[in-house]
């Protein structure tokens, strides 16, 4: 059994990247709350309807991936601007494709989840103020009643948002700039459905896409170059309407506005993830631009970085650099990200006439040159996306593990991590590295026999990615690889003498 943990963990903000978190320290056993300023939840309330593989990869090892795949359409390529598309059905895994569904849906989800698992979430809870010390966190609340509390924790996580009260209060700068200006959102009823689950399109100065809640009701953003407002500014139905049937040549008969607003788009990135007790994740520490529809994905594979870590310092077995890591993985996503959606906004927003030839080459070579396509389905679904690895390190460290049979049940490689353990895959059963996996780094690691024919040894994180993989296959020389690649990982063993506190602190 794993020890008791020492600790707990305060969330603000029940997004999909707080409800993650929270869902995964509630998992591994870690006492956590999350603090909402909303009232109740808000089931029209969506920013946000891309899930890409790689998000649903994680979601499929934490067993909720295939209910909320029900909720939605899944699309197996992404129309360019014009009649280009992006093959997604060629992604390795079990899921070639981009599901296509609202916000509220994966946060219903991650939502039951975190409830199921143990975690509190308190609505209506608005944090006002934090300070830490060397042992934990205070966190100031007001409550919707108007009174107020405070909580302590060992450690607190902003997944507050791009207006992040945490942010704020640990006086980090949110440095960057808008993009884009004057952006039209706006839920309606259509009379004619559009042929695309996902309708998209420019023309002159004009940008228009549109998008399915799923239940009668479609989300539509429209950008007008030759009409910039504030956000302030009223968006109206019939200025909706007018940028759409430029952008798409069909306004597909607007009708029954429920909601419209005006937004402007920024590109912005914290220093640091970072300080001291307190983490920021999701828009609280990046936020870009929506092409692509990167922000929520991004979020949620923050969190996915960040629980095991947290769990395994409360938990008494991290190593020393463990917490430090989450900054120095998930910054550069975060950087490449913003630099990578930045473009394809302005990429679509082009004006001289040369440009929209160059732009119109490009997206031809993207759809059909299979080498570019692969690189930007890759990059677009988050399967591309690795860590760095020492110098030295086997060529699979820090890359995405492929979700691999294993003998026994549950048969492959993401349900075994859906415990919030390493799993340690085999090539070959052997007795020592059993025991070095189930008793000695016992409650941390499980050990499976790989299902197919191979010779590699990997080491694959709670997240997914792989820590250490080697390729040796004399017994003895494997099984020392394995011991000081566990005890880089998982911290000291179980079963060496209680004063021997010694942790690693180069990587293997």
């Amino acid at each position: 059994m794993p020890p008791r943990p020492t600790g707990n963990v305060l969330i603000v903000g029940a997004g999909p990247t707080g409800l993650l978190l929270a869902g995964d320290l509630a998992a591994a056993g870690i006492g956590c709350t999350v603090l909402e300023r909303r009232p109740r939840e808000t089931e029209n309330l969506t920013r946000a309807f891309a899930v890409h593989a790689r998000t649903l990869e994680l979601l499929d090892a934490r067993g909720v991936a295939d209910e909320l795949v029900a909720t939605g359409e899944r699309l197996g390529g992404l129309r360019l601007l014009g009649a280009a598309a992006l093959n997604l059905s060629r992604l390795p895994g079990r899921f070639p494709y981009v599901l296509v569904t609202p916000q509220y849906e994966t946060e219903r989800v991650l939502r039951a989840r975190a409830l199921e698992a143990g975690a509190e979430i308190v609505n209506g809870a608005e944090v006002t103020a934090l300070r830490q010390d060397a042992e934990g966190v205070d966190v100031d609340v007001r409550m919707a009643d108007g009174s107020t509390a405070t909580r302590r924790a060992s450690y607190v996580v902003g997944a507050d948002g791009v207006r992040s009260t945490v942010r704020r209060e640990l006086g980090l700068p949110f440095p960057g700039r808008a993009v884009v200006r004057s952006v039209m959102l706006a839920d309606v009823r259509l009379d004619e459905a559009p042929a695309e689950v996902i309708t998209a399109g420019t023309s002159g100065d004009a940008f228009a896409l549109i998008a399915p809640f799923g239940d009668g009701w479609y989300r539509v953003i429209a950008w007008d170059r030759r009409h910039q407002a504030a956000d302030s500014e009223p968006a109206g139905l019939a200025e909706v309407r007018d940028v759409a049937r430029r952008a798409l040549g069909s306004d597909h008969g607007m009708r029954d506005a429920r909601w419209t607003s005006r937004f402007h788009s920024d590109e912005r990135q914290v220093p640091r993830y970072r300080v001291g007790r307190a983490f920021l994740a999701g828009d609280a520490a990046h936020v870009h631009s929506p092409a692509g529809g990167q922000g929520m994905n991004t979020g949620m594979q923050d969190a996915a970085n960040l629980g095991w870590k947290l769990a395994a310092e409360l938990h008494g077995w991290a190593p020393s650099w463990l917490l430090d890591s989450y900054h120095e993985e998930r910054y550069p996503v975060g950087r490449q990200v913003l630099r990578g959606s930045g473009a394809l906004l302005r990429f679509a927003m082009v004006e001289q006439p040369w440009l929209r030839r160059a732009r119109a080459a490009a997206i031809w070579t993207a759809a059909h040159v299979r080498p570019v396509a692969r690189r930007m389905a890759g990059a677009v679904s988050g399967i591309d996306i690795a860590y760095p690895a020492p110098r030295g390190a086997h060529r699979l460290t820090g890359m995405r593990a492929p979700d691999v049979p294993v003998a026994g049940a549950p048969g492959r490689l993401y349900r075994l991590l859906g415990d919030g353990r390493f799993v340690l895959v085999v090539a070959a059963n052997d007795p020592a590295v059993t025991y070095l996996a189930t008793k000695r780094w016992a409650g941390r690691v499980h050990c499976a026999l790989a299902g197919g024919a191979t010779r590699t040894t990997a080491l694959v994180r709670p997240d997914g990615y792989i820590a250490w993989a080697c390729d040796e296959t004399a017994p003895d020389r494997r099984a020392a690889a394995i011991r000081e690649a566990l005890a880089h990982w998982c911290g000291r063993p179980a079963d060496r003498p209680a004063h021997d506190r010694e942790r690693p602190t180069r990587p293997v």
